[in-house]
C-alpha cells in the first residue's frame, strides 16, 4: 500500500523546489506564477533503517522499502474556485491524493517575488483554504440541493440522512472552517467520503524556511513541519553514507523528507511491517487497527482470502535471536489467527492455503 501526498500553496512560495529535493526529480521551478501546469508525480522510498539490518540477518538479495507518491500540483491564486489562474483543473487534481500539504513561506527574497507582494504565512494558508473551503461548498450544496428535491417524493432513510449530514457539511464549510475538525457520526464519516470533499483530507503544513531559521528553536503549529527547501536541495545530492556526518555539521536532527514524512504516517495513521527473507527484506504499508488477514491481502489479495495463520515476531526480537530459527526455539516466535492486530515493526511470514 503506497499513499499520495499534493504539494499544494501559492506561486512561488518553495512548492517546486521542494518536491524537486523531495523526489530528487528535476522540474521546472521557474520564478513566475504558473509554470506547474501539469502535475508532477514523484515515488520516494521511505527510509527505515530496520530493513537493512534485517537484510543482512537474512541474507537478502535486494531490500525494497515502501513509498511515497508526491503531486506538485501547481500554485493556487485567490478565485481558483471561481476557475481564476488554472483554477478547478488545480483543484480536481488534489481530490486524488490521500493527504495536503500546503507550503508557506516565511522569508522574504528579492529574487522571487510573492505572488500577494509580502511574506505573510498565515494569510497565505486562509487565502488557500478559503479556496478549498469554497470548492467543497459548492459540491455539497449542488448535492444538498438535489436531495432536497428528490426528498418531495416517497420519504427515504437514505436520503434523510444524507441531507441531514450535508447540511451539517454545508453549515461548516460557511464558516470557513475546514471539513476535517467537523464532529461526525461513525456512519457520517464512511458517508462523508464519498465525496471526496478537499478539505476532510488531512492536512500537514510546511513551514518553507530560511537556511538561518531552520537552525534555530521553532514553535510551530500543531500538523506543521519546518523545511528549508533550499538546503533539502543540497541534502538530496549527498551520499546516503555521508548524510548523518553532514546534518550533524548543520546542526539538524533529521531531513525535512523524514520528517515530513513521519508526520504523514501520524496523520494518516498508518504503519509499517516487514517480511524478510533471502530473495528480499520488505516494507510494508497498513493503517493501524488493520487485522492479519488485511495485512496479508496487501502483500497479495490471494494470501487474503485464503490466510490461515501468520508467525509474527517484532523485528528488534528477530535480531536479538539472530535467526527465525533461534526464534522458536526460544519461544519469541508468536503463531498468530484472523484477529491478530498489526503492530509497527512486526516482521511476518503469512501460512494461506
Amino acid at each position: 500500500m503506497s499513499f499520495s501526498l499534493g504539494i499544494v500553496g501559492l506561486p512561488n512560495v518553495g512548492k517546486s523546489t521542494l518536491f524537486q529535493a523531495l523526489t530528487k526529480k528535476k522540474v521546472d521551478a521557474s520564478n513566475y506564477p504558473f509554470c506547474t501546469i501539469d502535475p508532477n508525480v514523484g515515488v520516494v522510498a521511505v527510509p527505515d533503517e530496520r530493513l537493512a539490518r534485517l537484510a543482512v540477518l537474512s541474507k537478502s538479495e535486494k531490500i525494497v522499502p515502501t513509498t511515497i507518491e508526491f503531486v506538485d500540483i501547481a500554485g493556487l491564486v485567490k478565485g481558483a474556485s471561481q476557475g481564476e489562474g488554472l483554477g478547478n483543473k488545480f483543484l480536481n487534481n488534489i481530490k486524488e491524493v490521500d493527504a495536503i500539504v500546503e507550503v508557506v513561506r516565511t522569508f522574504p527574497d528579492p529574487n522571487v517575488i510573492h505572488v500577494h507582494g509580502e511574506i505573510n504565512p498565515d494569510s497565505d494558508k486562509q487565502v488557500i483554504n478559503l479556496e478549498l473551503c469554497i470548492a467543497d461548498l459548492d459540491v455539497a450544496q449542488k448535492r444538498l440541493d438535489r436531495v432536497i428535491s428528490q426528498l418531495k417524493g416517497p420519504q427515504n432513510k437514505e436520503l434523510l440522512a444524507e441531507r441531514s449530514l450535508l447540511e451539517k457539511v454545508v453549515e461548516h464549510l460557511k464558516k470557513e472552517q475546514l471539513l476535517y475538525t467537523l464532529e461526525l457520526s461513525d456512519d457520517e464519516k464512511i458517508l462523508v467520503k464519498t465525496y471526496q470533499f478537499l478539505t476532510y483530507k488531512p492536512l500537514i503544513y510546511v513551514y518553507n524556511v530560511s537556511e538561518d531559521e531552520i537552525k534555530k528553536p521553532m514553535q510551530l503549529p500543531p500538523n506543521t513541519v519546518a523545511i528549508c527547501a533550499k538546503l533539502e536541495s543540497e541534502l538530496a545530492d549527498v551520499p546516503e553514507t555521508e548524510l548523518p556526518q553532514y546534518l550533524d555539521e548543520l546542526g539538524l536532527k533529521d531531513t525535512g523528507l523524514n520528517q515530513l514524512i513521519k508526520k504523514s504516517y501520524e496523520l494518516l495513521n498508518l504503519l509499517t511491517f516487514i517480511t524478510t527473507g533471502p530473495m528480499e527484506s520488505k516494507a510494508w504499508t497498513v493503517v493501524k487497527g488493520a487485522k492479519a488477514p488485511q495485512a496479508a491481502g496487501v502483500i497479495h489479495t490471494d494470501f487474503e482470502k485464503g490466510f490461515i495463520r501468520a508467525e509474527v515476531i517484532d523485528w528488534q526480537e528477530l535480531l536479538q535471536a539472530g535467526s527465525w530459527t533461534e526464534s522458536r526455539n526460544l519461544g519469541k516466535l508468536r503463531m498468530e489467527g484472523k484477529n491478530y492486530v498489526m503492530q509497527d515493526g512486526d516482521v511476518v511470514h503469512f501460512h494461506f492455503n
